[in-house]
C-alpha cells in the first residue's frame, strides 16, 4: 500500500494538528524559529477535525497554535504555486496578529506572531537556500523595529531536487533538525522507522513515520486527500515534461551551434586557400556576408 504523502495539506494537518501529536508540531516549530522563540508547550487554536470536510471542503488547512508565552504561530503547507503568494502570506500574518486583540485590551497586550509557510514550489528563485526568514527593518541601518512581524518560507524543492537520489545522499546533506523534517516531508518514501540512520534514530521522527503509516481517512477525508494529491502528481509530471523538452531543445540548439561552428571553420580554411567568396558561400551554406 502506498504511504500517505505528508505534503498534501490534509495529511500534514492530520499529522501535526492534533492533540495526540503536539510534540511533533513543537519539534517542527522549534526547528524553524530562533532560540528566543522556542516553545515548550503549545495550545492548538484550530485542531484538526474530520467533520470540517463535510461542511467545507474548501477550508484552508493551516495550523494555528499558541505558545506558553502567548506567541502565535500559523503553519501552512502549500501544494501548488499561486499568484501573489507573498501577499497571501502577509495577509495570513495580519489576521493572526490582529485577531488576538479583544475589545477591552490595548495594543501592548499583542504578542509576537510568526507565519511559517512550507511551499511545494520555488517562490524565491533568486536565492539558493530553502529556508528564508523575513522581518521589517529600517532601510539604511537594518534596525529591527517592528519586532512582532516574522515570516518564514521553506521551499521544499530546493532541498530535494533529484527524485533518483538515495537515502545516503539525503543523510549526507542533513545538518540540523529542520533538514530532518524537510527530508521527512519530501523523501519519507526512503525511510524505514525500524531502520533509521544513526543520527536520525530519535523518538520524534519514529513517531511521525508511525503516524504516517497507520493514518486512516474517512470517506470525506479520502476524497479531499485524493483531489489534493492530484495537484502534486500533475505538477511533478508537468515539471518532468518541461525538463525533457528543455533538454531536447538544448540538444537541438547545441547540434545546430556545432554545425554553424563547423561551417565557419571550413569557410576559414577555404579562404586561406584562396577560394573566392561566392564559391565558399555555395559550398558551406553560409551567406556571402557571413563569409
Amino acid at each position: 500500500m502506498e504511504r500517505i504523502n505528508p505534503r498534501v495539506d490534509i495529511a500534514f494537518k492530520k499529522i501535526f494538528g492534533v492533540e495526540e501529536s503536539k510534540d511533533l508540531l513543537i519539534s517542527l516549530i522549534n526547528s524553524i524559529v530562533s532560540e528566543e522563540d522556542q516553545v515548550v508547550d503549545i495550545t492548538l487554536l484550530n485542531p484538526y477535525n474530520p467533520k470540517n470536510f463535510a461542511q467545507d471542503k474548501l477550508s484552508i488547512l493551516d495550523i494555528k497554535a499558541k505558545g506558553e508565552s502567548g506567541k502565535r504561530f500559523n503553519i501552512e503547507i502549500q501544494i501548488s504555486d499561486e499568484a501573489d503568494y507573498d501577499k497571501r502570506a502577509l495577509y495570513y500574518w495580519a489576521k493572526l496578529y490582529t485577531e488576538q486583540l479583544k475589545a477591552s485590551q490595548d495594543y501592548a497586550s499583542l504578542p509576537k506572531a510568526i507565519g511559517i509557510h512550507i511551499l511545494n514550489f520555488t517562490s524565491i528563485p533568486s536565492v539558493d537556500k530553502y529556508h528564508n526568514v523575513f522581518h521589517v527593518r529600517e532601510k539604511e541601518s537594518g534596525l529591527l523595529y517592528f519586532k512582532d512581524l516574522e515570516l518564514h518560507t521553506i521551499e521544499l524543492k530546493k532541498f530535494s531536487k533529484d527524485v533518483n537520489e538515495e537515502l545516503e545522499d539525503i543523510v549526507a546533506r542533513v545538518k540540523n533538525s529542520l533538514d530532518v523534517w524537510v527530508a521527512f516531508l519530501t523523501r519519507n518514501d526512503l525511510f524505514n522507522r525500524d531502520n533509521l540512520p544513526t543520527k536520525w534514530n530519535n523518538p520524534t521522527l519514529k513517531k511521525a513515520l508511525t503516524v504516517l503509516d497507520v493514518m486512516n481517512f474517512g470517506d470525506e477525508e479520502r476524497d479531499a486527500y485524493e483531489s489534493h494529491l492530484k495537484w502534486l502528481r500533475i505538477e511533478a509530471n508537468t515539471l518532468r515534461k518541461y525538463e525533457a523538452k528543455g533538454f531536447e531543445e538544448g540538444m537541438e540548439k547545441g547540434i545546430e551551434k556545432g554545425r554553424e561552428e563547423e561551417k565557419v571553420k571550413i569557410a576559414s580554411s577555404l579562404l586561406k586557400m584562396g577560394l573566392d567568396i561566392r564559391s565558399i558561400s555555395e559550398s558551406t551554406g553560409l551567406s556571402i556576408e557571413e563569409v
